[in-house]
């Protein structure tokens, strides 16, 4: 072998590994990229990961600390209580509100807050000074405080005598207890009987009008609270005027043995407000005439309104009946009547002549001629 043979092939081998390594490194990319498109794949490869779907989370590798996760987040509070409403009002629950019979339910219900308020939770009060002829002996400020139910002569106060340190214990004139306390009560039981027939009508609709009961027993209990509420409503508008003259400032000077003198000079300081008392009674005739309203569209729902509603038609036919069998509509005065009846004035007489007053008179006339 010569020398140029051999470096002839050892140019060859040296050659040869670089043109194995580029050809290496060629099908290394093949596989790379032949297995990055086969990791989504069934057949892929042990080694390739694939990209997660959308809304998916990517797997931590083993030995990896794992990734932290979103928190829990309870659904806001009242949330649950506010869909339920919703439910209610998109199934058409609370249409029944807009009726007449049950707004005038909420109205009677909200008057009955305002009546029983208005007087329940009453209390004033007044203020009197007596100056004595001795200073010392003097009080100008004398503070007297009463509050529902006005048991007036419960109320107790000291007053000066102007005869030296003695002091007088004396008391209000009057108990209109019984008047406040029977509206309070009136105005509290209309309250609940307003707020159960409104339950009544939004969620069980179709059992109060399963018959004439439910009707009926709310027809009748709206006449008596009607009725209650005008009684009430007047004893207590009576008994706030005897209590706004037992609490008159000058009413109660009376009673004070220190100003019949007139050397003793007692004055009213402050006067009782009474603007909630007048408002409560007003509060009541209102609910009076709510309720007393309201009577005509709960007597719609009862069996008696049905009844009433058949016995006019009836009435009238009967009545239409009666003419038409009557003489005043058969047709006397007609082609067939009493008086156009064919020979009636036509008879033949004993001298065989027909005589005739109708309307072949003419013609017979003429023939006689």
């Amino acid at each position: 072998m010569t020398l140029d043979s051999v470096d002839l092939e050892k140019s060859d081998s040296g050659g040869a590994p670089g043109a194995a390594a580029a050809g290496g490194g060629r099908s290394g990319a093949r596989t790379r990229g032949g297995s990055a498109g086969r990791c989504g794949g069934r057949g892929a490869p042990p080694g390739c990961s694939a990209r997660p779907a959308r809304g998916q989370r990517r797997a931590s590798p083993a030995g990896a600390a794992p990734l932290p996760s979103a928190p829990f987040r309870s659904p806001p509070r009242g949330r649950g209580a506010m869909e339920a409403v919703d439910q209610l009002a998109s199934a058409g629950t609370f249409r029944v509100v807009k009726e007449p019979l049950a707004f005038l339910r909420v109205l009677e219900w909200l008057f009955a807050i305002f009546a029983f308020a208005t007087c329940g939770g009453y209390s004033g009060g007044l203020r009197l000074s007596v100056d004595c002829a001795n200073k010392s002996e003097s009080d100008l400020s004398i503070d007297i405080a009463f509050a529902y139910p006005f048991r007036l002569h419960q109320v107790n106060f000291d007053a000066p005598t102007c005869e030296g340190k003695h002091r007088e214990t004396l008391s209000l004139i009057g108990d209109f207890s019984s008047s406040a306390e029977f509206f309070v009560t009136i105005a509290v039981f209309a309250f609940l009987y307003s707020l159960a027939a409104t339950v009544v009508y939004i969620f069980f609709q179709n059992k109060y009008r399963e018959n004439n009961r439910g009707p009926l027993i709310d027809f009748i209990v709206t006449v008596v609270f009607s009725f209650l509420w005008l009684v009430s409503s007047s004893a207590w508008a009576k008994g706030l005027s005897d209590v706004k003259i037992a609490t008159d400032p000058d009413e109660v000077l009376l009673l004070m043995s220190a100003c019949k003198h007139q050397s003793n000079k007692c004055l009213p300081v402050r006067s009782p407000v009474m603007s909630s008392l007048n408002t409560s009674v007003v509060f009541g005739f209102l609910n009076f005439i709510l309720w007393a309203g309201n009577i005509w569209f709960v007597f719609k729902e009862t069996g008696w309104h049905s009844s009433v509603q058949r016995h006019p038609p009836d009435t009238m036919e009967k009545q239409a009946s009666s003419y038409n069998q009557g003489g005043y509509n058969q047709d006397s005065y007609g082609p067939t009547g009493g008086y156009n009846q064919p020979g009636s004035y036509g008879q033949v007489d004993e001298y065989g002549q027909s005589q005739s007053y109708g309307q072949s008179a003419p013609t017979s006339f003429t023939n006689q001629i």
